[in-house]
């Protein structure tokens, strides 16, 4: 058993790794974070630079959670959490969601909504305090 979490680089991430690392605190399992980007991308503000994601990694394992890291180039990145629950076995995904246009979301898919609609678990979305 796991709780997933999809991280990105930025604020609407760190909402979404602090509520699944209290959670996986409370109920006492394994943390697993996703951070992935498209291979098309040749730059991604939410793809954790390599330095920052041992941090990351450390830091989840000094507070004494078990945590495992998943940072990836994936063809998909809602495939990607999805997958890695179905994977974990999870029983949450947690995932930070941002405000879109509706211009925004008639023109691009939202990774969040994918993973809410594809996900075989519940999935918590949160977004960060104002």
């Amino acid at each position: 058993m796991s709780i997933v979490v999809a991280y990105s680089a930025d604020r609407y991430g760190a909402a979404a790794l602090e509520h699944a690392a209290e959670l996986a605190r409370k109920d006492r399992t394994r943390l697993v974070v996703v951070n992935a980007t498209l291979g098309s991308s040749l730059v991604d503000s939410r793809f954790a630079h390599d330095a920052d994601i041992a941090a990351l990694q450390d830091r989840l394992a000094a507070e004494g959670l078990d945590v495992v890291v998943r940072h990836d180039v994936v063809d998909d990145v809602a495939d990607a959490v999805v997958a890695a629950a179905d994977e974990e076995h999870a029983t949450l995904i947690v995932v930070g969601i941002r405000h879109r246009t509706p211009v925004g979301k008639l023109l691009l898919g939202s990774v969040a909504q994918r993973i809410i609609l594809e996900a075989h678990c519940p999935v918590l979305a949160v977004k960060p305090a104002a």
